[in-house]
């Protein structure tokens, strides 16, 4: 697992880390993880997958739509790249 140091962190900073950290019933470096965890990765990030599901369930796509796709399909298998 990786590590991070934050240097010339403001004690008031530090200070209101241990705080928040306290009041949650853990330590600041978890505080600190959780922290950084909710807003690089907020739980209501929109994926990709899931928009387009979205948007084809909108627009009243079925399964049914998307069997032109199996037919018109080139099933032939690719060759393999050659580097001369």
């Amino acid at each position: 697992m990786a590590m991070l140091t934050v240097r010339n962190l403001p004690e008031e900073v530090h200070r209101a880390l241990r705080v928040r950290a306290a009041m949650h019933g853990r330590s600041t470096e978890a505080e600190v993880r959780d922290i950084l965890a909710s807003v690089v990765k907020p739980e209501k990030r929109v994926r990709l997958g899931d928009a387009l599901a979205a948007l084809g369930r909108k627009v009243g796509l079925t399964n049914e739509d998307f069997s032109v796709f199996d037919s018109v399909q080139d099933k032939t298998p690719a060759k393999p790249l050659r580097i001369e």
